[in-house]
Formats: structure tokens, C-alpha cells, sequence
């Protein structure tokens, strides 16, 4: 089994998971994924689920900035 996956989320690269014994912990790639930076998952699918869910959250939140300046 590899040690470490590329974590990509609609074609961008969020990071990297290492796994060790116990669990995969998450290396980021680009500032937006940064809080997810050292955190660790039970497995590389968690890690992707957990970056997709925070592109997801910031791409609403910018769409509803940019709503509320028009």
C-alpha cells in the first residue's frame, strides 16, 4: 500500500495524505485548504470528502459576497 496520496478536488490539488499505523494526516497544497492542514482521517476518502466540503463551503460563501456587493 502507497504511503502517500494526492488529494485533488475538482481539478485542483488540495494536499497530500501520509498514512501511518493509525491514521492518513492531511499536507495542504493550496491556502484555501490550509485549515485542514495537519488535521488526521481515518482514511484518504475521508481527507477528499473533508477538502471537497470546504471548496464547497467557500465557493457559497463568495457567491453570497458577491450577491449582497450587487
Amino acid at each position: 500500500m502507497p504511503n502517500a496520496y494526492i488529494i485533488e478536488v475538482q481539478d485542483r490539488t488540495a494536499g497530500i495524505v501520509t498514512h501511518d499505523n493509525r491514521s492518513f494526516r492531511f499536507f495542504s497544497a493550496e491556502r484555501i485548504f490550509d485549515s485542514l492542514e495537519g488535521r488526521e482521517f481515518r482514511s484518504a476518502r475521508d481527507a477528499e470528502r473533508a477538502a471537497k466540503a470546504l471548496l464547497e463551503k467557500q465557493r457559497h460563501l463568495v457567491a453570497l459576497l458577491g450577491a449582497a456587493a450587487a
